[in-house]
């Protein structure tokens, strides 16, 4: 009987584990689960930061090419009179951080036609925002009533934005702002916008006229030539 004793306790220790190594196994398990959530709750972040760049970025490539389409196309209407000797006689106010023309609504933002189009800086809920205001133009009538008209934020929280348009009546062609001719448009408007959520390159536009945009314009010019 002496000599099984020790046989069965040896038996007995050989079948389990210890307390001391169950508390081990257990620490080891809870930290790798501990790295493992961290390493889910990293990825899950990093997608959202991913996403939400796409986003901005979409947003961007978006009132990029709206801006480009309504820049772009610009129909020579004469304003209604009386108009001073020194003042265009076309809708078209070119300022430093304002621009106001008549062009075409492209049809896949809406009802296309000719529209009013006013361009600038407006307070928003984040500060200053760049918006479009637009509304149908009336042939024969009146100047446009901005307060009725529709508008459409392009960029919220914007920091800084600068318009500058091209004479090319002068060799090298010219930018500047404001738009101080009475004969002509400018051929090209530069947009610069700084905002606090996006890094926006510098936009360039050829503004390029209508056929037939306005059979009274007779000899007027546009970008300089006839």
């Amino acid at each position: 009987m002496a000599v099984a004793v020790p046989m069965i306790r040896k038996n007995a220790h050989a079948g389990g584990f210890t307390l001391v190594e169950l508390l081990v196994v257990i620490s080891l398990l809870s930290l790798v689960m501990l790295a493992m959530g961290s390493a889910l709750r990293t990825t899950a972040q990093t997608e959202e930061r991913v996403d939400a760049r796409l986003r901005k970025i979409d947003d961007l490539r978006v009132a990029d090419s709206f801006l480009r389409q309504v820049l772009g196309r610009v129909s020579l209407r004469k304003r209604p009179p009386p108009v001073a000797i020194d003042e265009s006689p076309y809708f078209f106010f070119g300022r430093p951080q304002e621009m106001a023309w008549v062009g075409i609504m492209p049809a896949r933002y809406g009802a296309g036609g000719r529209y009013f189009f006013r361009l600038g800086l407006e307070d928003g809920s984040s500060g200053k925002a760049l918006v479009l205001r637009y509304l149908p133009f009336v042939d024969g009538g009146g100047g446009p009533d901005w307060e009725q008209a529709e508008s459409y934020v392009l960029v919220p929280a914007v920091t800084g934005f600068e318009l500058r348009y091209e004479d090319p009546s002068q060799e090298p062609p010219q930018w500047g702002a404001p738009w101080t001719p009475t004969d002509r448009l400018p051929q090209r408007v530069a947009l610069q916008i700084r905002s606090t959520t996006d890094v926006w390159p510098d936009i360039i536009v050829a503004m390029r006229t209508l056929p037939n945009s306005d059979p009274s314009i007779g000899g007027a010019t546009f970008g300089g030539n006839r």
